[in-house]
């Protein structure tokens, strides 16, 4: 009688490996969310440039009193252009913070002209060293920040639509209530 080799068996005890997991991973809460390791903890230090005639965004901002916001943007980030009027209007309620990501002077200074200025202050990462530190992978992203300068929720993404209404706002107000 014929042995049955034992690697017969390896591939479908791999197949059903994945199918496992991947059952696992739809089955969470927010299989599309990055999570950060950052909120809860300190935000970190900032860059010490800015664009000529802009006030320099620095640390001790971020650790004044009430809720703040940092978001990191770029003139040539189409969905930094769409969430711009969002951002202006916040900045009628409370602080909104700015750091440009790789942009040169330039193109951002003439963004800002064009479009209006919502940042109290504002920093700039040409090499992108400060979006590694805060863990941004791509611009738009917006953090909200606490009296203390701790980080409270990031969001990924245009502050735009049902995404800023369901998901940013809830954070913001919840942020908000708590000072």
């Amino acid at each position: 009688m014929a042995r049955i080799n034992p690697l017969i068996a390896l591939p479908p005890l791999v197949f059903g490996g994945l199918a496992v997991m991947f059952l696992w991973g739809m089955q969470r809460e927010n299989p599309g969310e990055l999570p950060s390791a950052l909120v809860g903890r300190e935000a970190p230090p900032i860059g010490q440039q800015t664009l000529s005639g802009k006030v320099q965004l620095t640390d001790e901002m971020l650790r004044q009193p009430g809720v703040k916001i940092v978001n990191f943007w770029a003139s040539w980030c189409p969905p930094c252009r769409a969430e711009h009027p969002t951002l202006t209007e916040l900045a009628k309620e409370l602080p909104v913070y700015g750091i440009d990501l790789k942009d040169p002077e330039g193109a951002a200074s003439s963004f800002l002209s064009e479009h209006g200025d919502p940042f109290r202050a504002l920093a700039t990462d040409p090499r992108g060293r400060t979006a590694i530190d805060w863990g941004v992978t791509a611009p738009p992203e917006t953090f909200i920040i606490d009296g203390d300068g701790q980080i409270l929720y990031r969001h990924v993404g245009p502050l735009i639509r049902e995404d800023f209404t369901n998901r940013f706002l809830p954070q913001l107000e919840q942020a908000r209530a708590a000072e």
